[in-house]
């Protein structure tokens, strides 16, 4: 396999992992929010989003309403989003 589309293979994998155990970190959030426990820091949810898992992230916003309307967190969330983007733009195109 080429170099180039073994990377975008490895990509992918990447994204879809991290995603699922983002949209997996944002449930537990949304769960311990609704029954008052704790919660996981929205620190810990922009690292995973960063390390691929924003679509993920983002889906889960969507679905299960959750870190969807504090701004704050949204802007913080977009630049990790494009860091990681820029990121994977930059490692594509060195092959």
């Amino acid at each position: 396999m080429p170099p180039f589309q073994l990377a975008l293979l490895l990509l992918a994998a990447a994204y879809g992992l991290a995603s699922i155990v983002c949209f997996i970190a944002y449930a537990i959030d949304k769960s311990a929010a609704i029954g008052r426990r704790r919660r996981i820091p929205e620190r810990t949810l922009l690292l995973i989003g960063l390390a691929f898992g924003w679509p993920g992230g983002w889906l889960a916003q969507r679905w299960l309403r959750h870190k969807s309307i504090k701004t704050s967190f949204l802007v913080k969330f977009w630049l990790t989003a494009a860091l990681n983007l820029l990121a994977a733009g930059g490692l594509l195109a060195c092959l």
